[in-house]
């Protein structure tokens, strides 16, 4: 199986030293970069990419979740796991609206850093329960400076605005139930007796169908239509 490669983005150096050593006890990763800055995140990704950007959210000038926006945007296929502290709360939801798969809070026990980075390659998401809460409030909140449009039910067949939504299978709606709850791919897998493999392809058809991009858009979406339930 091969080595997992990370980027870290991380402005203050002592910081990024103590993470590089964290890094360092699994034979599972490879860190291929290092930047000091958003601006160096994205001219280092531009000459090679990795599946997993470790970076904390408090950069200069270009903010994590302005890279975190235009890592998405150009580079979709690499998962970003954010750093954070307490009382950011309200900066991590941006940063999962912009595409982040995560985060983790600074000072975390070095296994939770490297099973976090190996859950969201592996198409999980690290979401404490408390912020799972406010990201299926908040999750379709426009973005800052656009108006909020009101709620309005669905229109009756016939009278749709847009075409509909292609429905899930029996399997796929099991999974988002699964996932919903807060199982990883793996542990989805045991309890439905399928590889995770199988799960993560699953989870490619019910974003697909539900025109999202992860884990908490699919839930969220699954929850406003209907298709699941907390």
């Amino acid at each position: 199986m091969s080595k997992i490669k990370v980027v870290v983005v991380e402005d203050q150096p002592q910081i990024l030293k103590n993470q590089l050593k964290i890094l360092a006890e699994s034979p599972d990763l490879e860190v291929i970069g290092t930047a000091l800055s958003g601006e160096a995140a994205l001219e280092l990704l531009e000459k090679k990419q990795p599946d997993v950007i470790l970076q904390d959210l408090g950069l200069p000038r270009m903010t994590g979740i302005e890279v975190t926006r235009e890592v998405k945007k150009r580079w979709p296929a690499v998962e970003v796991l954010v750093f954070t502290i307490f009382d950011e709360e309200e900066k991590v939801l941006d940063a999962v609206k912009a595409g982040a798969s995560g985060y983790l809070l600074k000072g975390a026990p070095s296994e939770k850093v490297i099973d976090a980075i190996k859950e969201v390659k592996a198409g999980g998401s690290v979401i404490q329960p408390n912020l799972a809460r406010r990201l299926l409030k908040y999750f379709h909140v426009p973005e800052e400076g656009a108006p909020a449009a009101p709620y309005k039910p669905p229109l009756p067949p016939g009278n749709r605005e847009e075409p509909p939504t292609r429905p899930l299978t029996e399997r796929e709606i099991e999974i988002l139930r699964l996932i919903a709850k807060g199982l990883s791919n793996n542990e989805a897998a045991q309890v439905l007796t399928l590889s995770r493999a199988t799960v993560r392809t699953h989870l490619e058809h019910i974003y697909e169908k539900l025109e999202v991009t992860n884990r908490v858009e699919a839930v969220t979406e699954g929850l406003r239509k209907g298709l699941i339930e907390m």
